[in-house]
């Protein structure tokens, strides 16, 4: 068998490793976007799943930047050999497939970004330890030198994603509990009285917040969005904000006075789609990144 059979089946192998892991890595994660809308029985279930199907649709359609990490984001490509780089999405593939099993099977949640990210980044730093123990010679700012372990890793962006990963962590921790606090201390034992009031603008400030993300997270690299609109946005993103606002704190004062429950309900399948939506533009495309 040549050398082009065993890279098409590699291909293939790839291919089948990404509905996997796209299989594994969804039941892991879905959980983070469905609980709070469950939970809470914010809606029926069929509901439920609509509208985090088409979060996940339309996040999918905007995840062009975190393509680039599986590509070229944690290891400089161009100093490796083409069989080395398919060694190193093989085991990649199949080390995230095993680990996201293995994590939902005893019941331990797990970052699939994470995953991925060192992943790749321990794959590459194999490959390129045997590089450098065999002397291969590579061109650094113009030289013919031996490659050192840290010339074939992207450092720089390696390290400013893991240390995005832990400022993540800190921030939405601390985000959470801030905003946990504020609505425990608006709502709790009197949430019906204070709704009838205030529900109209905590209904506009929490669905703006929400637009906000989806305006300025989500348009810039959504495929279906034309420069002209891009520009738009960008450019008008305190007016748009505050038409928003405004509206939509209107629009939920109207619904207190007849519904008052439903102000809630419509915040919680907002935020599920917003959720969903962020899934498929960060997480979703770690399953489909490598073999693309």
């Amino acid at each position: 068998m040549d050398s082009t059979s065993i890279f098409l089946i590699l291909v293939g192998v790839l291919f089948l490793l990404a509905i996997s892991d796209l299989v594994v890595g969804v039941s892991n994660d879905a959980i983070n976007f469905l609980n709070s809308a469950i939970g809470a029985k914010a809606a029926s279930f069929r509901v439920i799943m609509i509208v985090a199907a088409v979060g996940i649709f339309i996040g999918a359609t905007s995840s062009a930047g975190m393509m680039e990490i599986a590509r070229k984001g944690i290891f400089h490509p161009e100093y490796f050999y083409f069989r080395e780089i398919m060694i190193i999405f093989l085991a990649v593939m199949i080390t995230d497939v095993i680990l996201l099993d293995f994590f939902n099977t005893i019941g331990l949640p797990t970052s699939t970004t994470v995953s991925i990210v060192f992943e790749l980044l321990g794959a590459a730093f194999a490959i390129a330890l045997v590089y450098y123990l065999r002397g291969n010679m590579i061109e650094v700012n113009g030289v013919m030198q031996v490659g050192s372990v840290q010339d074939y890793i992207n450092n720089e962006k390696a390290l400013q994603i893991i240390l995005g990963i832990l400022l993540s962590i800190i921030i939405a921790f601390t985000l959470g509990a801030i905003i946990q606090w504020l609505s425990r201390l608006v709502f709790t034992f009197r949430y019906e009285k204070v709704l009838r009031y205030a529900g109209g603008v905590w209904g506009g400030l929490a669905i703006t917040s929400i637009v906000y993300f989806l305006m300025i997270k989500g348009a810039k690299g959504a495929s279906f969005m034309s420069e002209e609109v891009v520009n738009y946005i960008t450019g008008n993103t305190t007016k748009l904000l505050l038409i928003s606002f405004v509206s939509f704190s209107i629009f939920f004062q109207i619904l207190t006075f007849f519904i008052k429950k439903y102000v809630l309900n419509i915040i919680v399948l907002v935020g599920t789609f917003a959720l969903a939506m962020a899934f498929a533009g960060n997480d979703l495309v770690n399953f489909i990144g490598v073999p693309l």
